[in-house]
């Protein structure tokens, strides 16, 4: 095959992502740098699944809208420390990609070169040993005449440097494994080579160990990521306002997004610092130390004798997710517009060392999903009850009462008591002009919500929570506040006061589409 079409290019990129996810396991089972949290395989994936969701929009008969859609999807859905490092590399390809009309070889090994040097720039204090050095290794190896030859001898020298990669980080000889982000860059290319080739996709691997069991439990901080729109300052001045707050610092940007990633102590003064520079669109937060905890549940390396019932959660927003940690909960990324998928809750499911598993799905439209899973789980020999959570709201109040060494069968009554006595407030802003349940809303203006129902519309978030308060607040005590991303805490106390009455408590964290996210019980 002499060259690509620009048609031909996406079709490669879609299939290289088809043969990335059969080895997401076994990358997720290779790392442990920076920190052994098991998730490398997921973040890269997630972030090549961005831009193949983006060429399938795009006009793939033009290279410029294909090189586009490769740069801008994976910067938009790129997660973690690997997929940040792996969606500047694509961009980095696509610079060269957007000024060809066809993929040759010349074209091929000038794309794998700019793409390394691309990925080194972003990240401001590179380390060998990692996902740089192979994919740098890649792009010196790409020689040849044709295209399959520079790929195959990119491929070649990019599996060399791979195999080295222990040498050169000591974390990694330490746990036995070769580096987790250059591993799945080798997978990458092997999937381009696959298109080539027209080889069928491969097995999945059987993983035997996760090398993150070469370490003890210990503190890792929060891996805390945002996407920001309307930025307006020089992209190292938000580098410089962020890098005292930790390390694995990426901050990137492209069409007007920035997108940043690091790993800190403290994601809300992170997080709050970085507000003030642009809208944020997105956040995360992960707590590292959990998922290093649940990766070692999953491969055996936990409580020998594990409780009778776990707990699994879907939630949005870092607030709720660290309160349904608290709880004992493994937790799913859902809410609303992103709904989690069968597969995401049976993997949470799978990683619950307890033969029985109370799902709380916390939303209407991830109750089918949740079934499905539940079904799925009798295969892997679990029972899984689905408690039918209509809020994030409800599944707080439901976890409040769920203890680990109680029968599900003796939970569930009390955690459905609970969740019927909770209601949930969302402060939020109406994407449109309607009239829903009598209610008429206006774009863009706050709206109130009660237990997702809409039910008010006013001029400012505060004065909506105030009216939503009013609204549900009789025989209640205790109201739990998060903010949104954008939401100041004096603001959120200024209508605390107004109720006396009412123990407030104010968390930050809400889900970004949010003003305020409160659950009155």
């Amino acid at each position: 095959m002499g060259s690509l079409r620009p048609e031909e290019v996406a079709e490669a990129f879609r299939y290289a992502t088809d043969w990335f996810s059969v080895f997401v396991e076994e990358i997720n089972a290779l790392n442990v740098y920076p920190v052994p949290d098991g998730d490398t395989g997921t973040n890269m994936h997630l972030t090549l699944q961005s831009a193949r969701r983006e060429l399938d929009l795009a006009d793939t008969s033009k290279m410029p809208e294909v090189a586009r859609a490769i740069a801008y999807g994976s910067l938009l859905g790129a997660r973690g420390n690997s997929g940040v490092i792996l969606s500047q590399i694509l961009k980095g390809f696509s610079e060269v990609l957007r000024k060809k009309e066809v993929l040759d070889a010349p074209t091929l090994a000038e794309a794998l070169r700019l793409g390394a040097e691309t990925g080194y720039r972003a990240v401001m204090k590179p380390v060998e040993g990692t996902i740089l050095t192979v994919a740098r290794a890649a792009g010196e190896g790409a020689k040849g005449e044709g295209l399959e030859e520079v790929l195959e001898n990119a491929l070649q020298a990019a599996r060399k440097a791979l195999e080295k990669t222990p040498d050169l980080l000591p974390v990694l000889k330490q746990a036995g494994v070769v580096d987790a982000g250059g591993a799945g860059y080798v997978r990458f290319l092997e999937g381009i080579r696959g298109y080539l080739l027209r080889l069928p996709l491969p097995e999945p691997p059987k993983v035997e160990r996760y090398a993150q069991t070469a370490f003890a439990t210990e503190e890792f901080g929060y891996c805390t990521e945002f996407l920001m729109e309307g930025v307006e300052v020089p992209i190292e001045r938000i580098r410089e306002a962020v890098a005292p707050f930790g390390d694995s610092l990426l901050v990137v940007g492209a069409e007007g997004y920035v997108k940043g990633h690091i790993h800190t102590d403290d994601p809300d003064g992170l997080l709050a610092t970085v507000a003030r520079f642009g809208r944020m669109v997105r956040t995360k937060v992960e707590d590292m130390t959990e998922q290093h905890t649940e990766i070692l549940a999953m491969a055996g390396a936990g409580e020998e004798a594990p409780p009778p019932t776990g707990l699994v959660a879907v939630a949005l927003g870092h607030g709720p997710t660290r309160a349904f940690r608290s709880l004992g909960a493994r937790v799913v990324a859902g809410g609303q517009t992103q709904n989690p998928s069968v597969e995401d809750l049976l993997s949470a499911i799978r990683s619950v060392a307890s033969p029985k598993v109370i799902l709380l799905p916390n939303n209407p439209n991830v109750f089918l999903a949740a079934e499905r899973a539940a079904e799925l789980a009798k295969e892997l020999g679990k029972e899984v009850y689905v408690l039918k959570t209509r809020t994030l709201g409800q599944g707080l109040a439901a976890a409040v009462r769920y203890f680990p060494e109680v029968e599900a069968e003796e939970l569930l009554p009390e955690m459905e008591e609970a969740m019927k006595g909770a209601v949930t407030l969302e402060v939020t802003w109406a994407s449109r002009d309607a009239e829903v349940d009598g209610v008429k809303v206006l774009k863009d203006k706050p709206i109130g919500l009660l237990d997702g129902r809409l039910v008010l519309m006013g001029e400012t978030p505060e004065e909506v929570l105030e009216g939503l308060i009013r609204l549900a607040g009789e025989g209640k005590e205790i109201l739990t506040l998060f903010l949104g991303p954008n939401t100041p805490k004096e603001k959120a106390e200024e209508v605390a006061r107004k109720f006396p009455g009412l123990v407030v408590e104010i968390l930050p964290g809400g889900p970004e589409l949010y003003a305020y996210l409160g659950v009155l019980e």
